[in-house]
This record gives structure tokens, sequence and C-alpha cells, in this order.
């Protein structure tokens, strides 16, 4: 029994393609989600956010102590609560944006603290060189950032968070002034500013 040539040769079957999953999403789908109280996309921002809020906070206090997660949960409520208010606007990656808001959290733990403390913390390990870019240099090769910390804690906001997300953290500061909503000039002041208090505060002349 003979069949006709095109019998031979059914056609292709339909190839379903799968749907868009959550880590396909871009930054802007991931937050429109958020906003829209899309709870099964939302869990996404945790997946695609936790390495960096994780990793900022450990840099702000140099190690995972008691209240960690604590902190991270507060970040994530930051992230969530600002997302709701509009004031992501996409100008920078989420993750990056991200970054300053755990940061913020994390050093406003620091005054907290601080503030009940009423002592420097000095329990923190001494790590690789405060790393300073354009030309300006701690002059000691290596200082412990415990102390860096406790004298950051001490000065004012604006300016402390900006040297550590530059210094420390390795920020542009076109990046850093989208992060805290101000001009690259304000941005540069805040830097100038703040890492000359902190030298002040270290005792330490900065390198001409």
């Amino acid at each position: 029994m003979t069949f006709p040539a095109k019998a031979l040769h059914s056609p292709p079957a339909l190839r379903l393609l799968p749907p868009v999953t959550a880590r396909e999403l871009t930054d802007q789908q991931l937050v429109e989600a958020v906003v829209s109280g899309d709870q099964r996309i939302a869990r996404e921002l945790y997946l695609r956010l936790h390495a960096v809020v994780d990793r900022t906070l450990y840099r702000v206090f140099g190690r995972r102590e008691e209240g960690h997660e604590d902190l991270v949960q507060s970040a994530f409520e930051q992230i969530v609560l600002t997302l709701h208010r509009g004031s992501y606007v996409g100008a920078c990656n989420l993750k990056t944006w991200a970054a300053s808001i755990a940061t913020h959290v994390g050093f406003n733990a620091l005054r907290s603290r601080r503030r009940e403390r009423g002592v420097v913390d000095r329990g923190a390990p001494i790590e690789a060189s405060f790393r300073c870019t354009e030309g300006e240099r701690l002059a000691s090769a290596r200082i412990e950032l415990g102390q860096i910390r406790a004298q950051l804690s001490a000065m004012k906001p604006e300016q402390a968070e900006t040297v550590f997300l530059h210094d420390v953290l390795g920020h542009l500061l076109a990046e850093i002034a989208v992060m805290m909503d101000v001009s690259v000039a304000a941005a540069t002041s805040r830097l100038v500013r703040g890492r000359r208090e902190l030298y002040r505060r270290l005792e330490v002349t900065p390198a001409s």
C-alpha cells in the first residue's frame, strides 16, 4: 500500500514556547509587578536583590552579627515601600539602587547602636585598605575599617553614605547622584566634604 508523497511528511508539531519567567523580566517590569501587588512575580524581587543587600550590609558592619537578617528584612521593607511611592524611575539598575537603600538602612542602624553604646566599636576585623580614587588616598595602607565605620556613623548621613558608596562599594559619582536624587555636582561636593571630615576624625592628612 502506498501513500501520497505529501502524506509521508506530516506537518511539524507546533512548539509551545514557555511563558516568560520572573527571571526574564526587566527591572522595570519587575517593579511594575511589585507595585501592582503581583505576589507571584514579586517574589523574584527578593531573589534578584538579596545578594546585593546582604553583601552591602556586610560591608557596612564588616561582619554578619546577630540581627543581620533583621537588617536584611528592614532593607527589603524600605525597598518595597520606596517602590510603591514611585521613587524608582529606572535611571540606574535595580541592584545599584537597592545597594543605596541597604547602605542607608545599615548606617541608620550603626548610628542607633553608637548612641546606645556611647562607645566606639573596635571589634570589627581589619580589612584591605580603604580605597580612594581620583588621586586621594589615606596615608596608611591598612586601616581598621571598624574605626572608620564608627567615625562614618558620627558624620552627616549624606556625606558618610556618599563616601561609603564611592570609596568602599566602588559606585561612580553619576550612579550615586541618581541613588541619592541629587546632581552630580552635589554628589561630588558630598564626597569631598565627607572625605575631608573623615580624614579630620581619623587625624589623617590627605595626600596632595
